[in-house]
């Protein structure tokens, strides 16, 4: 069986893209975000690929992203918490070369309390540039 939305609706008229670094943006739940490979840069319809940075000293809201799974590596920084679950009950330490993975619908907070920028290397079921944020501000108080 052959998955229709993997192969190339006609692969004639589709060329390899090279994306320059440009410009970021603040995501509504506090992180910054540097587009690579979205919809808006080279027409991807399946896959978002890009860099992800939390400031020293800050925090994301509590969010969750409905339809996508999203998976990190940690490039650079000392360590942040992630904290997840429904009522952000789990806190892991996240550190450089680690990956993680979030599940789609999966609540969650990330915390940098360390002096250094954490940077990220992104990719996402979801090619727009302005993913699908679903903000929770019931749970926010939750994490210290």
């Amino acid at each position: 069986m052959t998955n229709k939305a993997t192969q190339p609706k006609k692969s004639e008229t589709f060329v390899a893209s090279v994306v320059r670094t440009g410009g970021s943006h603040v995501a509504r739940q506090g992180s910054v975000y540097r587009s690579g490979v979205s919809a808006e840069s080279v027409g991807s319809s399946m896959l978002w690929l890009g860099t992800i940075s939390l400031p020293a000293g800050r925090r994301t809201s509590a969010h969750c992203h409905q339809g996508h799974e999203t998976a990190l590596l940690m490039t650079a920084g000392k360590e942040i918490e992630i904290w997840s679950g429904a009522a952000l009950e789990r806190c892991e330490t996240v550190r450089p070369g680690d990956y993680l993975f979030i599940p789609a619908g999966v609540p969650h907070v990330a915390v940098n309390r360390s002096s250094e920028d954490a940077e990220f290397l992104g990719a996402r079921n979801d090619p727009a540039a302005n993913e699908s944020v679903v903000l929770m501000p019931e749970l926010d108080a939750i994490v210290p």
